[in-house]
Formats: C-alpha cells, structure tokens, sequence
C-alpha cells in the first residue's frame, strides 16, 4: 500500500521557512506542524520567532505554544504529539507540512527514532551543574566528545542540555546516544518530502542581525522578565538561543550591547550549524531562499505531485 505523503521544510534560522510555508499551505489545502524546539514554549513569542496570528493567514498550526517554559518537553514527546497532528491533518482530507529548523525533530520523525525513556538523574544532573559552576562547560563538552564524537559533531560547545544529555545518558544506559539511535530507526509510516532552504551565507547572517533588532525593538527583554517573575525554573527554556544572553544582561554580567552582539554571533553560528545538519540527508530538495517564495512553492509542489 502506498504511504501517504508528508512535506518537510527545514533550514536555518531567519531563512524565510514560515512565509514559505504558508504560503504553500494556502496553495495545497495544507495545515502547518511546527518542528521548532523554542517555539513550543507558551509566553515566549518574540525570542523564537513565532508566526502571529495575522502572519499564519487562517491556516492551523500545530506544536506551538503547547508547554510552559517551566517544563521540560523531550524529543520522544514531539515525536508522538506531531505524528499526532500529522494523522489529524490527513483525516481531514489536507496535506501536512512539517516546518522547522530544530534538525533533531525532523530526524527523530522523518526516521522514526524510538528513544527509550531515560529519566533524568536529578542527583547526576546536580554533580553536572557543580561541575560547570567549577570548570566550565567546555571541560564536560570535551568529556562528552571522548564519550561520543559522533553525537557530538551536532551539538554547539554552547548547547548546554545537549552536552548534559549526551552524559546522562552514557551514564544511565552504558551506552551512547549514537547506539541508541543506530538501534532505534525503524520504517518510516509516511512518504516524508524533505525541502531545505539554502541562502548565501552574508545574505543569511544580514537577515539574522536585523531579525534580532527588530526582536529587540518589540520587547524581547521585557518578555525574558515577565516569563522571570512569573516562574521559579526554566529546565530549559531559558537556555534557548536570544534567552540566556538577556538572563546575562538582566543579571549584569554583560551589557546591553555586549547581550545584543552575542545573540546575533550565537544566531548566526547556530544557522551554520542548521546547515550543515540538512545537507547530510541524501534525499533533500534544496531551495533557493533568494528565490521567489512562488518559485519554490512550484518547486515543493512539483515534487509533492511527482514523487
């Protein structure tokens, strides 16, 4: 029996992926899966980017806003809620489209990775963050590259809950993170189309610097403190790219200009890394992001029909 077709759109940040979508949902009777790890915080609006009401045009969206930032969501969790929305789209007739940047979502779905549940050891988590206190997080980045290069070739020496996990789980299981997954990859239940936008990398680095202006300019610090005063942890919310850097500023350790300029270096560098993350699949169209967002709709929709 022939699987039903799914379209994935990924790519770096600021690349044009939600217009894109849209655009193309409008086009082919299609609702929008966001596979975006920030943007399924609640409150957090600004900082990830998220498409407003007006932007979204009338088409659903699903995956966004669906947890507090005080709560901890795994990738086993989006996995199951967006195969979810996946199969709710198809029964009512309509085309998925699965659009993000956050390439471990799109993995974990497109080759159906089952992650055994892992429990957080709260007691080895603490020694972890004693040791970042003391040492800094390069000496556990270096630790978790001896225990796992391959997993680690991924992750950013920033990425502090990626570096972390890469050690939990070694630590709980034996085993790394890489033969984890190697054992976990199972047939795919749908046909999924993967499109990636590529840009030019000055292009891309000049629309991340103003995106984060204009992120700046419509309150980004006063939402990092509304969300502040309104909750006492952040697991990992407040680790998000944009976040940390004004926790920094609010706690003094840095400026406001110095907090401005280490977002959009960290967003920029975070793109490369959203890049090289996509162009290791085989099977990826690849879409000009200096294209006419109607050219590649036509482009998505040719291959959507033909494939």
């Amino acid at each position: 029996m022939q699987k039903q077709k799914v379209i994935v759109i990924g790519g770096p940040t600021a690349s044009g992926k939600t217009g894109l979508s849209i655009e193309l949902a409008k086009k082919i009777n299609g609702e929008i899966v966001s596979a975006d790890s920030m943007q399924i915080y609640k409150e957090m609006d600004i900082g990830t980017a998220k498409p407003s009401k007006e932007e979204m045009q009338g088409i659903k969206h699903y995956m966004l806003s669906i947890i507090k930032p005080d709560k901890r969501f795994s990738v086993a969790e989006y996995k199951l809620q967006a195969k979810k929305a996946i199969k709710e789209i198809l029964e009512k007739g309509k085309v998925p489209i699965v659009i993000g940047g956050t390439g471990l979502y799109i993995e974990t779905l497109i080759y159906e990775i089952e992650f055994p549940e892992i429990e957080t050891d709260l007691e080895y988590r603490k020694e972890l963050e004693k040791v970042v206190e003391e040492k800094g997080l390069q000496y556990l980045y270096n630790k978790a590259v001896e225990i796992d290069k391959h997993a680690m070739e991924k992750i950013s020496i920033n990425d502090k809950k990626r570096i972390l996990r890469v050690l939990e789980i070694y630590h709980k299981t034996g085993k790394t993170k890489s033969e984890l997954e190697a054992n976990s990859k199972k047939e795919p239940e749908y046909d999924y189309k993967l499109f990636a936008i590529n840009m030019e990398r000055e292009t891309l680095y000049d629309r991340i610097n103003k995106r984060v202006d204009i992120m700046l300019e419509n309150g980004l610090v006063e939402e990092v403190k509304k969300i502040i005063q309104r909750y006492k942890e952040f697991p990992t919310a407040m680790q998000g790219l944009g976040y940390k850097e004004v926790v920094e500023y609010l706690q003094e350790t840095i400026s406001y200009e110095q907090m401005k300029e280490k977002i959009k270096q960290e967003t920029r560098r975070y793109a490369k890394r959203q890049l090289t993350w996509f162009r290791k699949y085989d099977n990826i169209t690849w879409l000009d992001g200096l294209n006419e967002v109607e050219k590649n709709v036509e482009t998505i929709i040719k291959n959507y029909n033909n494939g």
